[in-house]
């Protein structure tokens, strides 16, 4: 497949990830067939030149490739092998799935699908709304080689690739382990900030020391100055989404057989703070929960600002 204004391909699932991937594509001069249930997400593609769909099927009769980026398991499910689902479309020959599914889900997609000979492509992604917005996302790729090779231009605009193998499923499970070690990051990260504010340490200092030393990761670095320290907690994933994504590593790691002592608990937190501050809380809320049980708020220098 060449990158050109004339290749065709269709985009289901124009949410918080999918609007800013499939804007890239169509910058990138792709044509692009478009479906979501939310007609709101649809007006900005529409402007700039996508085409709508009215149902999953209709986006697979319109493209050859098909990608979809949507919130839940079992919602792929349904759009790739329901009723009016892509399995049902006349032209595609390749899904490319960009959802977190866990592992069992990619091979249950792919095994529908190649009952009417459709690739799947397991392909989660990793960097955020900004990392989808600016084409700098990590895509966890898995599938048969030819299919792969066919898809890789349009995923040349989304970020930068790492093949991981040809079984669907293995992208998933590359990709719950990386939401793994991200989540317990900014959770581990968030209880030392909140035992630092009881011990008096000011948070920004406390901060810098981490990120000049041996503790910093991605969540001492971005995470917490950017979005916690400011109390603007507008990281932009949902608390509800990174429990699932962490269930669906545990549920993995059980039928691997492999014993996730701190897993379990993380996906414990993550199952509370999402009951306490509800699903839809940014992820980066959850030191909240562990605020509100001591008595303190981790307040940098930049929420001052904002608060004047």
């Amino acid at each position: 497949m060449n990158a050109n204004k004339e290749t065709a391909l269709g985009f289901v699932g124009l949410g918080r990830m999918g609007a800013p991937m499939a804007e890239r594509l169509l910058a990138a001069g792709y044509a692009l067939t478009v479906f979501d249930t939310n007609q709101t997400a649809l007006a900005p593609l529409l402007e700039k030149g996508a085409v709508r769909a009215d149902s999953p099927k209709a986006v697979a009769d319109a493209a050859p490739i098909v990608l979809m980026s949507l919130p839940m398991p079992d919602i792929v499910t349904e759009v790739g092998l329901g009723k009016q689902g892509l399995i049902e479309g006349s032209a595609v020959r390749i899904v490319v799935d960009l959802s977190t599914t866990g592992p069992e889900g990619a091979r249950k997609l792919a095994e529908g699908l190649a009952t009417r000979s459709i690739e799947a492509i397991d392909c989660p992604v990793s960097g955020g709304v900004a990392g989808a917005a600016k084409g700098t996302l990590a895509l966890m790729v898995a599938g048969a080689e030819s299919a792969y090779e066919e898809v890789r231009p349009a995923l040349d605009q989304l970020g930068k690739q790492f093949y991981v193998g040809v079984k669907p499923g293995m992208a998933q499970t590359t990709k719950v382990l990386n939401n793994l070690l991200s989540v317990t990051a900014l959770m581990v990260t968030s209880e030392a900030l909140v035992m630092g504010a009881k011990a008096g340490l000011d948070p920004d200092i406390l901060v810098d020391v981490i990120n000049a030393g041996s503790g910093r990761s991605n969540a001492s670095e971005t995470k917490i100055p950017n979005f916690v320290l400011s109390r603007k907690f507008n990281f932009g994933f949902a608390l509800g989404l990174s429990a699932k994504d962490i269930r669906l590593c545990m549920e993995a790691a059980e039928q691997l057989g492999v014993p996730m002592a701190v897993g379990q608990s993380v996906r414990s937190f993550l199952n509370t703070a999402a009951e306490r501050l509800g699903s839809q809380a940014d992820m980066t809320e959850m030191i909240r929960v562990i605020e509100q049980e001591v008595g303190v708020e981790v307040r940098g220098k930049a929420a001052g600002q904002a608060a004047s």
